[in-house]
């Protein structure tokens, strides 16, 4: 932003002061005076400041959701625009590494088919799925459990604890079931948490299939696996949290965000939940 200001000033300028001369005042290199004969207009510098806002809030947007908020915001400018200005200010996408395995599989506990290959998912509660990620503070590891709507991609329920035991799994399951009811498939790997008897009877109890990913298959659970991509790459890398209060708290108020202001390409550009309740509107008030 400072070499457009720059050079905002030195055209806004009285011409009785040379070029030379205003540019050697604020150290501005001169052949960037020429470079952009045309004045950047009040509309364009308004635009620039909306992008920058946007990605000081979202420093994990790219230019298409940039684009898209700004449309929400009542700016008219196109995709291309969107993503040459952002290259001008210099704005750059965070981008994720490798996961670390948390869970491990019990060898006398039952393992159950994936359900998922070539299924439509096509409404909200046919299927959910759930995993457990670590998180590292101050004092040591702390984990994150969640279940999220495949359909919506909507966070349905997340738990945090010290320990990763099914106790943990359990009640992130509940937790979504006394929400927004009973989905008709539920996904998970083959860690002793979720294959537990205690686990696998909550499901049966219900009416609910089964369903597990093929081992070493992360990618069959690619739906929370992208989520937590984004939960620790828009938040927590970013936040730096030192301790497990700080930790929940932040990681409620993001996933407020993520379910309710957050632009999701392979929805359209919709919401998570303006997809998973506009399809089952009743649940919003019950979940309220």
């Amino acid at each position: 932003m400072v070499e457009l200001y720059r050079t905002h000033v030195i055209e806004s300028e009285p011409k009785n002061i040379p070029v030379t001369r205003q540019c050697e005042l604020i150290n501005f290199n001169r052949s960037n005076c020429y470079y952009k004969s045309v004045r950047c207009t009040k509309d364009k510098m308004e635009l620039l400041r909306a992008i920058d806002r946007i990605y000081t809030e979202t420093p994990f947007y790219g230019y298409r959701k940039v684009h898209q908020q700004l449309i929400e915001g009542g700016y008219s400018v196109g995709l291309n625009r969107v993503r040459n200005y952002m290259n001008e200010l210099g704005l750059k996408v965070i981008y994720p590494t490798k996961k670390v395995c948390t869970t491990l599989a019990h060898p006398e506990h039952k393992k159950y088919p994936y359900l998922l290959r070539d299924l439509e998912v096509y409404k909200p509660n046919q299927v959910w799925s759930t995993d457990i990620t670590y998180i590292r503070l101050d004092g040591g590891f702390v984990y994150l459990a969640a279940v999220i709507d495949w359909h919506s991609k909507a966070i349905l329920s997340h738990k945090i604890s010290t320990t990763m035991d099914s106790s943990l799994v359990i009640n992130v399951l509940k937790q979504a079931l006394e929400r927004y009811g009973t989905p008709e498939i539920f996904n998970t790997d083959q860690g002793s948490q979720y294959t537990s008897h205690d686990h696998t009877q909550l499901l049966i109890d219900r009416g609910i299939k089964i369903s597990m990913d093929g081992k070493g298959r992360a990618t069959d659970n690619i739906a929370i696996e992208r989520f937590w991509r984004s939960a620790k790459y828009e938040n927590i890398y970013l936040s730096e949290y030192t301790n497990i209060k700080e930790l929940k708290a932040g990681v409620t108020e993001y996933i407020e965000f993520y379910n309710n202001k957050r632009f999701h390409q392979t929805l359209d550009y919709k919401k998570p939940m303006d997809v998973y309740c506009n399809l089952q509107p009743q649940l919003l008030l019950e979940a309220a």
